[in-house]
Formats: C-alpha cells, sequence, structure tokens
C-alpha cells in the first residue's frame, strides 16, 4: 500500500516540527507532555518578570517616600537640637551664676555695671539686697565713699531686690540688674 500524500495549507509556516507515527502514542504524549512542560516554563518566567518588575516599583517608592522623609526630618532635628541646646546651656549659666558665692567684687561689678548704662548720673537710687549692702558697709566698699561730687549715688536696702543684684532708680526711670532679670533677658535674645 502506498501511503498517501496531502498537501495541507497552514496559515503560518512550522518550526521545529517533528513526524511521528500515529502508531507510537507514548511518543506522542511526551511531545505534548515536553510542550506543555515548555509553555508552563515560559508562561511562568513571564509571570515572574512582571511581579519582579512591580516589586522593583514598590520598592522605589517606599525608597523615593524614605528619602522625602529624612530630607523633611534632618531641618526639623536641627531645629529641636538648636532649642533643647540653648535650652541646656541657659540652665547651665543659671546654675553657674546661682552657686556663686556673693562677694563685695561682684556686688561693686554690679552696680557699677548698672550705673554705666545712664548718662545722667544726677541723684541715682542704688537698691541692693540688704546682706549685699551690709557686706559693702562691712568691706568699706569704695562705692558707698563720697565720690566728690561726681556720681551721687544712694543706697538703700530693698528685699525685692535678690543677692548679687540691682535695681537702679533714675530721674527717667529703673533699670533691672537682678541677676534672674538679667537671665531672662539672655534667654528672651537667643530664642528669639
Amino acid at each position: 500500500m502506498k501511503a498517501a500524500r496531502e498537501i495541507l495549507p497552514l496559515p503560518t509556516p512550522l518550526r521545529d516540527v517533528q513526524l511521528v507515527r500515529a502508531t507510537d502514542r507514548e511518543t506522542v504524549r511526551g511531545l505534548d507532555l515536553q510542550a506543555s512542560f515548555e509553555r508552563g516554563r515560559v508562561e511562568g518566567e513571564r509571570g515572574l518578570s512582571e511581579q519582579l518588575l512591580r516589586q522593583r516599583a514598590e520598592v522605589l517608592e517606599l525608597q523615593t517616600g524614605v528619602l522625602a522623609a529624612l530630607r523633611n526630618a534632618i531641618p526639623q532635628v536641627t531645629r529641636d537640637c538648636e532649642r533643647v541646646l540653648v535650652t541646656l546651656a541657659l540652665a547651665a549659666a543659671q546654675k553657674l551664676v546661682a552657686g556663686l558665692p556673693i562677694s563685695a567684687e561682684i556686688i561693686e561689678a554690679t552696680v557699677r555695671e548698672v550705673c554705666a548704662e545712664v548718662e545722667d548720673t544726677a541723684e541715682l537710687v542704688a537698691q541692693l539686697h540688704p546682706d549685699d549692702l551690709a557686706l559693702l558697709e562691712r568691706t568699706n566698699s569704695p562705692l558707698l565713699l563720697p565720690d566728690g561730687g561726681k556720681e551721687r549715688i544712694r543706697f538703700q536696702p530693698s528685699a525685692h531686690v535678690t543677692r548679687g543684684g540691682c535695681v537702679l532708680q533714675t530721674r527717667f526711670g529703673v533699670i533691672d540688674a537682678r541677676r534672674e532679670t538679667k537671665l531672662e533677658l539672655l534667654r528672651q535674645m537667643v530664642s528669639a
């Protein structure tokens, strides 16, 4: 018997075609199984590739968000640190000043400092803590001696003035040179 040959028109050319006898069913099943496996592998790779692209996009979005958050956080952290350092420095200064022993030299320096702020030296009244005034009197401070009419400072004890401070009254107003006032002014200056 002669094999019949027939020409079949195909819409696309065939590639990697193997002719198998119809009687060899195991071979046909093996080829179908191998083709199915290959299709599954290709589809799996495609799916994995798409999943990796999505994950990369998500990681990139997260990375961009983290970097933006860090960019915004650094100036805020800097401002917070500055505020804390200023507060710490002021607290340390306050403790240092409060811990200094009151001496005649410190009281004299405070009075001289506050007197230097006024131009008109006529009739000045310096209020000091009663213990500070007593200390100046015990040490015969030159501030208490008449200065030949150059400055007319009259000293008064005042319980409202803390140790080491001075409140100077002039014809034009009052100058507050108490320690706590100076510290508050310093706090306002560095906080502005």
